[in-house]
């Protein structure tokens, strides 16, 4: 009874020794226990499956000219980014030419001199509540990028700001003729600026949203 009793204790400290399947053994690093693995072989880490990393890289690329209203004419500039596939923006980015400054002063003063810019977000440009007009071009991949890397080498050049002259349609202009597209006058109203691009370049079933004059 004995001898049976040895025998079944010594097969049970042997199986505990022995890592089970899609297990390894912990290392010891500087005194501390790191578990290298502890999920099944056929199971990526993190509880991720190859099919949902190569998910994660699927999506639809576009730009969107846009145009806000504010307490004086408003604001022209482009949003950019991508959607997953039921059009849910996944990430986006701002690209725009304002005075760098939150004063009115360089406002008004660029009126008549140029003013320092930049050529970011600016407060307001994401609030769906202040859009007053849109147009939307879904583009591949390969488009995407292309236009991305203009936006930086325009914003990388781009220094001053300057109501008659270099002012937002101007700068959105000049990322919307990169792309082949005919631009309108930079003087006028930032949202009928957007609107008369739409309608110049997108046909009647351009993506687009037209809000109330402001």
């Amino acid at each position: 009874m004995i001898s049976r009793l040895l025998f079944v204790v010594f097969l049970a400290l042997t199986a505990a020794a022995l890592p089970t399947r899609g297990e390894t053994k912990s290392r010891s690093v500087s005194g501390d226990d790191v578990p290298i693995a502890t999920t099944s072989a056929t199971t990526p880490r993190n509880g991720a499956t190859a099919a949902g990393r190569s998910q994660q890289k699927v999506g639809r690329y576009f730009i969107e000219f846009r145009s806000r209203y504010a307490l004086t004419y408003g604001h022209t500039y482009v949003i950019f980014g991508r959607l997953d596939k039921s059009g849910k923006v996944i990430d986006r980015d701002v690209a725009g030419l304002h005075p760098a400054s939150n004063s009115a002063v360089p406002y008004v003063l660029g009126h008549y001199i140029p003013v320092p810019a930049e050529t970011g977000a600016s407060d307001g440009d994401l609030d769906d509540r202040y859009r007053s007009a849109s147009w939307r071009v879904m583009l591949s991949e390969a488009e995407y990028r292309q236009v991305v890397a203009y936006i930086r080498k325009l914003q990388a050049r781009t220094h001053f700001w300057q109501a008659t002259v270099n002012n937002c349609n101007a700068f959105v202009g000049n990322i919307a003729r990169s792309m082949g597209y005919k631009t309108p006058g930079i003087w006028l109203r930032p949202r009928n600026y957007v609107i008369k691009l739409r309608d110049m370049n997108g046909g009647p079933n351009a993506i687009g949203y037209t809000g109330p004059p402001g």
